[in-house]
């Protein structure tokens, strides 16, 4: 297969050029599509805003980032404001502002990854592709992405590309894959589909566009289920749940205390209150026992307090 990737500066250029505002709108058979797929995506749900997460991939599919007109699709089809698509749009990381390269490769740096190699990777990939966290190289083919977590603490360090797994990764292998990506080499996951896509592709799939690859490859490999095969080893078994078709009778108000196991009700308590609160260890309710709590100053901070709970 081969990948034949936009220059970053051609894909600003097909979108926003100095001097000229950026695309308002579709050409007609793009927004016809479109639209088309967005009424599917509405149909899913029972109030129309609520498809704006997938509609904003739709179009991420179609410009290979959130763009202006895009919002404005969004905005128009789903009867909000573009203020309000916006503030969505800017909240999520994977919806992206500016144009994404062919592939995003992102780092996982959090605890177990980068203890066992994350950072690592991380210094190698930046150095090697001159690139930085949310940067796309100059061919248009690479976004390098610092990421907080992939999910896949048990096959640390990882690193995904288009959220396709790439299990117990090196520096050396890093670089590697990444050479291969903008060379337009195929490249095959540790886990899940047989290939990887393209950005633009698998903005299509998080719309709820299937691309018929949901089952290819493995999904749990061994160390995913390590835990389940030591259970059966041993013998271990989950707690039984009660019947939950059966409710728990209703208590009696005299049972209450006993089954509860509160006893009679403390001193100062009121009756049908929580047993917990004012009991030992608790801090609510407690007796002033020291002298900042019997000082003029804590019954002034105390009626404050109370006051302002009232207010």
């Amino acid at each position: 297969m081969s990948v034949e990737h936009e220059p970053v500066q051609d894909a600003l250029l097909r979108t926003r050029v100095d001097g000229e505002r950026h695309a308002t709108g579709y050409d007609d058979a793009t927004r016809e599509r479109l639209a088309a797929d967005a009424a599917a995506i509405v149909a899913r749900y029972p109030q129309a805003r609520s498809a704006l997460l997938p509609m904003l991939h739709l179009v991420q599919s179609q410009d290979g980032y959130v763009s202006p007109r895009g919002i404005a699709f969004c905005a128009a089809t789903l009867g909000l404001s573009t203020a309000e698509v916006s503030a969505v749009a800017t909240f999520y990381t994977q919806f992206k502002r500016h144009p994404n390269g062919t592939y995003t490769v992102g780092v996982c740096t959090n605890t177990l990854c980068a203890i066992m190699g994350g950072d690592a990777i991380w210094e190698e990939l930046t150095e090697h592709l001159g690139v930085g966290h949310d940067e796309t190289t100059p061919d248009g083919a690479i976004t390098l992405e610092r990421v907080e977590c992939n999910a896949a603490c048990d096959y640390a360090p990882v690193v995904m590309v288009n959220w396709e797994f790439f299990d117990q990764q090196t520096p050396a292998s890093a670089s590697d894959l990444v050479d291969r990506l903008r060379e337009g080499v195929p490249v095959a996951p540790t886990r899940g589909a047989a290939s990887v896509c393209t950005f633009k592709q698998m903005s299509r799939v998080l719309a709820g566009f299937s691309d018929g690859r949901a089952d290819e490859g493995v999904g749990a490999g061994e160390p995913t289920v390590r835990g389940t095969v030591l259970a059966r080893e041993h013998g271990w078994s989950a707690p039984a749940y009660p019947d939950a078709g059966e409710p728990p009778a209703p208590l009696d108000e005299a049972a209450k205390p006993a089954a509860t196991g509160a006893g009679p009700t403390p001193a100062g308590q009121q009756p049908g209150a929580d047993p917990k609160v004012g009991a030992e260890q608790s801090s609510a309710q407690h007796a002033p026992s020291t002298p900042a709590d019997t000082s003029d100053e804590a019954a002034e901070r105390a009626q404050r307090s109370d006051d302002a709970k009232e207010s």
